[in-house]
């Protein structure tokens, strides 16, 4: 068993062009196994942070098996500056480029939660247009939501909610996991139909690993079914949760996530 560190290292990158800096706070937990096995790297949720459930259970799996841990928040949300407002799939997109390309993991597993799945899949097509220098080796999706504006939101607005976006730039709706309500707005939404990945096949040129509650209220386990559509190409795994929600943050689904990811390694 690798020694297990409990150093991390704090920083914050900035992100983005002269007048649309984004000052993007990271947490690093730096390898202690001298092999070259890759590293995790966790891409949370909308309006969630680096500091959930999922996110530092992954970072102590990493301890466990030596490997370097990377963990951030996303502009607007927890410790990151930039206004949740402004927030977009590409400007997400961007930042995980940017802390990903920032650290010295050559080789990286990408956790990708919820959002955090629709921005896995879209690191994997920019990194190749862009010829980044690292590789990505494996794909663990818990409750993927690739194209959810598209797919989810917009087919469903009322007609309040279509004026609120025409009048105000966006619209309000109750959050079931916090008090305070979940903002969509009209940039986020227009960005979204820029950023589709469910348009054809999707090469990973990795294994995936999909892990999806079938109780889930916020993305239904027949998205995930339509996202294994498109990987036709790639090794997929689905687990289907059949009472999970959409956290699968109960101990049973953590151990789910864990076996997953450590099968990648």
């Amino acid at each position: 068993m690798p020694e297990i560190s409990n150093t991390l290292v704090e920083k914050a990158i900035s992100v983005g062009p002269l007048g649309d800096e984004r000052e993007i706070a990271t947490i690093t937990r730096p390898a202690t196994s001298a092999d070259e096995r890759a590293a995790l790297v966790w891409l949370g949720g909308y309006r969630s942070d680096m500091s959930g459930t999922k996110a530092v259970e992954m970072d102590l799996l990493a301890a466990e098996h030596g490997l370097q841990a990377i963990r951030f928040d996303y502009s607007g949300h927890g410790v990151s500056g930039g206004e949740f407002r402004l927030g977009t799939i590409s400007r997400w997109t961007e930042e995980a480029l940017a802390v990903i390309s920032a650290s010295d993991a050559r080789r990286v597993i990408l956790v990708g939660s919820s959002m955090g799945g629709w921005i896995a899949l879209r690191v994997i097509q920019e990194a190749r247009r862009l010829g980044l220098a690292f590789d990505i080796c494996g794909l663990v999706l818990i409750a993927p939501a690739p194209d959810f504006t598209v797919e989810l939101i917009e087919p469903h607005l009322s007609e309040a909610e279509k004026q609120s976006l025409a009048e105000r730039g966006y619209f309000e709706e109750p959050s079931e996991y916090s008090p305070e309500p979940n903002i969509f707005t009209r940039a986020l939404i227009e960005d979204g139909r820029q950023n589709r990945v469910l348009t054809g096949m999707i090469q990973t040129g990795c294994p995936v690993h999909i892990l999806q509650g079938m109780k889930d209220p916020d993305v239904p386990y027949k998205h995930a079914l339509k996202l294994m559509e498109f990987l036709p190409a790639d090794d997929v795994v689905l687990t289907l949760v059949r009472d999970g929600d959409h956290r699968l943050s109960r101990p049973e689904d953590i151990s789910r996530m864990k076996v997953a990811i450590a099968a990648m390694i």
